[in-house]
């Protein structure tokens, strides 16, 4: 089993969500996160005062997914998300080593 990681620009989150259930994601986790890379923020103008925002909105999404199910999970999130401008956002594979159904005890693949 994989946990896949994708933090994405807030906007696309709807539509990240309806490819990945057409793909047969069953479950994800959201989170509204904030956060910077290369770009260290950005500067904006409000009432005519220029401010730094350091951090910039992001929303995290989480699933853990079958090995053989990654690979595709990845490229939908990379294609759906993507808007060809900086800050679209990062995905992370990390290997799971257990997963519990709290309600009915299924483990490993059963468990998702």
């Amino acid at each position: 089993m994989k946990l896949v990681i994708a933090v994405i620009k807030p906007f696309k989150l709807e539509e990240v969500r309806e490819a990945l259930t057409g793909i047969g994601v069953q479950g994800l986790m959201v989170s509204e996160v904030k956060g910077y890379g290369r770009q260290s923020g950005h500067t904006e103008i409000y009432r005519g005062a220029e401010y730094v925002v350091n951090f910039v909105p992001k929303i995290k999404l989480e699933m853990v997914v079958s090995d053989g199910d990654a690979a595709k999970v990845v490229d939908t999130l990379s294609e759906t998300a993507k808007t060809g401008k900086i800050g679209d956002g990062k995905v992370f594979v990390l290997d799971v080593e257990q997963a519990v159904r709290v309600r009915t005890g299924e483990t490993g693949d059963e468990a998702l």
